[in-house]
């Protein structure tokens, strides 16, 4: 199977200039034109088989038209129906308000990140993820003769985008992704313990021994749990960057979204150049991560990405923004100045831009430590490996309630057994204010379209709860 097809940047492109000229036609002076198309192949594990090989790709194009500060929006599949979308653009463009000041992003230069394109997962075939299949399902079974890899397999991608304007912008690329998942459980003596651990990256993935290690890990880790019974106290959790990163990617990104924090929206409103974490911790949003899972040259609005520093040393420092976002906060007098910082993303062709991060770190002043050493710093309280319900998180006051069915119980620097079930709860603006450890190993952890979380694992003095079931 032909992962990426000859000529497939091409013709999106073509496709961008042909809606482009109809827009001129039309006598349509202020627009832009996007395109995505995705292509891939995946591998699905089940019950420690192959279950399903699949491949095929998706995409289409949007058109954004600005008319007197209103902007409508439209997709399209074919460009034999450009025509219509572009008048339904037009349309809703002059149904809705005006923004003044708003215009599209004019055409600047932009340096490439490199790394986000590996032609050696171009040249995959759906045989060699077979083999990488079958090599997971052993790497299991020589762990742990019990283990039975229940869920997970491999996928490769190739995603072609392009975007096309009537202020001069034009660029197109392509991004390649290769990942593997695997849940790995453990059955026996009526008792089943599962753990999911998953790695992916823009280059090949020659070697996922280390996330089956730790889904064996986990695994047999959580197997005959102890009885723990609720103190009603807060407690101290360490949270592994697999646990702690849906919590993190529901809450803080929208924080530090321009508009969130103008609007009130934000726990960090009103607190700008004050101190809102811990005085060690800094974050940084950074689109020009060599083989970063969200990097990018250009933002979704064409324009040309940086690093922005949010947070230093636990002071708040800046915001993301996306060049609609600015001019609106602006003309609702909610801010004097406010400019695109390249941080505009969508979910694809078929929505217009929003403020939003690419590669979010948080990182400390104060050396990381290893796994053990953050052990051995809890005298009472629990290992949290993975969460559900993180999508329930209010992200604007910060506060959740999430369950957890891999975590352990700690007393004097040692796991004295795993525990069940149990809820956590807290707030998490709140618990990163202070007395908060990071450790050593970044694992890269989220999404590519939607913002990326490069995070460790965490340790949380304050401001949590655990209420064993």
């Amino acid at each position: 199977m032909i992962l990426l097809p000859d000529g497939a940047l091409e013709r999106l492109q073509a496709g961008c200039k042909t809606i482009g000229d109809r827009c001129n036609a039309l006598d349509i002076n202020s627009w832009e034109v996007v395109a995505t198309q995705s292509y891939g192949h995946q591998i699905d594990i089940e019950g420690g088989k192959i279950s399903l090989a699949a491949g095929g790709g998706e995409g289409g194009f949007g058109i954004r038209i600005l008319d007197d500060g209103k902007f409508g929006f439209a997709y399209l599949v074919d460009v034999n129906s450009a025509d219509t979308a572009i008048k339904s653009a037009l349309s809703i463009a002059r149904m809705s308000p005006s923004v003044p000041g708003f215009v599209l992003p004019s055409a600047q230069s932009a340096q490439q990140v490199s790394n986000l394109y590996d032609s050696s997962v171009v040249d995959m075939s759906s045989e060699d993820l077979l083999i990488q299949a079958d090599d997971i399902i052993s790497e299991v079974a020589s762990l742990d003769k019990r283990a039975v890899v229940t869920g997970g397999g491999i996928g490769v991608s190739a995603n072609a985008s392009a975007i096309f304007s009537s202020e001069g912008v034009d660029a197109a690329g392509v991004t390649t992704s290769h990942g593997v998942g695997v849940q790995v459980s453990i059955d026996e003596g009526g008792q089943l313990t599962s753990s999911w651990q998953s790695k992916s990256s823009r280059s090949k993935i020659t070697q996922a021994n280390e996330c089956v290690a730790r889904a064996v890990q986990w695994a047999n880790l959580t197997r005959d749990p102890i009885k723990v019974e609720t103190s009603g106290n807060d407690s101290v959790v360490m949270m592994t960057s697999e646990g702690f990163s849906p919590l993190f990617s529901v809450v803080v990104p929208n924080a530090i979204r321009g508009e969130k924090l103008v609007r009130e929206e934000s726990f960090w409103s009103g607190h700008m150049g004050n101190n809102v974490i811990a005085s060690d911790l800094s974050l940084v949003d950074n689109a020009r991560v060599p083989g970063g899972r969200s990097s990018g040259a250009r933002d979704d609005e064409g324009v040309p990405t940086r690093k922005n520093s949010l947070i230093e040393q636990g002071r708040l420092v800046g915001s993301l923004w996306s060049t609609r976002d600015a001019a609106q906060q602006i003309a609702e007098g909610r801010i004097d100045i406010a400019t695109s910082t390249g941080s505009a993303i969508r979910s694809g062709h078929q929505s217009p831009p929003v403020s939003g991060c690419s590669n979010l770190f948080l990182t400390s002043s104060q050396k990381g430590r290893s796994y053990e050493e953050m052990l051995e710093m809890i005298e009472d309280g629990y290992i949290v490996n993975s969460v559900m319900g993180a999508h329930t998180a209010n992200p604007t006051s910060g506060d959740f309630s999430v369950t957890t069915s891999s975590i352990l119980r700690v007393e004097g620097g040692e796991v004295i057994g795993a525990v069940k079930q149990a809820g956590l709860s807290g707030n998490l603006a709140n618990a990163l204010k202070d007395g908060v450890t990071l450790g050593d190993e970044v694992r890269p952890q989220g999404s590519y379209s939607s913002g990326s979380m490069y995070l460790p694992n965490v340790l949380l003095r304050n401001g949590l709860r655990v209420n064993p079931v």
